[in-house]
């Protein structure tokens, strides 16, 4: 899953927010400097990412797009796996995704002290692009591609899996509302037991 999703499971909970946020950037012994909260963000993310990339449904997606994007198609995929998030928003939260998005980026910045340089960098860009919003349109999506494309140290040709998104959009939104709740009770029960 990518920003969005990882955030939007996090819940209420403002150090799951974080963590889960900056989960990506944080390596080895380094998750020890963050309390006892933002650990658990950064190993709720972890988790999540583990069970993401087991699932049968999301490697049915990630088998579409491997033959042309090899070791990207699970980027790609956790990127398409945010847009429907965005898109289907209503299905999943209360809050206007506008407002949720702004209360995110306001979290983000109060806590700026936190981030890690990695991701203190991106948050400029995703602040500054409104990228979380823009994940509910196409357009939104092709621009993350692009950038993605932009910053892989190998030819990843993630700019041209807009096509793909397009050509198989239906079969992508379908795995996606297959899969989405699963792991959302996944979450649930990792909360719970911790």
């Amino acid at each position: 899953m990518n920003f969005l999703s990882h955030i939007y499971l996090a819940g209420n909970s403002k150090d799951l927010i974080i963590g889960n946020f900056i989960a990506d950037a944080v390596k080895g012994i380094g998750i020890n400097k963050y309390t006892l909260e933002v650990q658990k963000g950064i190993k709720l993310h972890r988790k999540i990412d583990a069970f993401t990339d087991s699932h049968p449904i999301v490697e049915q997606s990630k088998q579409r797009l491997r033959e042309k994007y090899r070791k990207y198609a699970s980027v790609i995929v956790d990127i398409y796996y945010d847009h429907y998030l965005a898109k289907n928003w209503n299905d999943y939260s209360d809050v206007d995704l506008r407002i949720f998005t702004q209360n995110i980026y306001s979290i983000i910045k109060e806590n700026h002290s936190l981030l890690p340089k990695k991701s203190a960098l991106f948050t400029k860009y995703m602040i500054g692009n409104d990228i979380l919003l823009g994940y509910s349109k196409l357009e939104g999506i092709e621009k993350v591609l692009r950038s993605m494309a932009h910053r892989t140290t190998f030819e990843s040709n993630m700019e041209h899996a807009i096509h793909d998104l397009k050509e198989h959009y239906k079969l992508f939104e379908n795995e996606f509302a297959l899969f989405f709740p699963e792991l959302k009770q996944f979450v649930k029960t990792e909360l719970e037991t911790q």
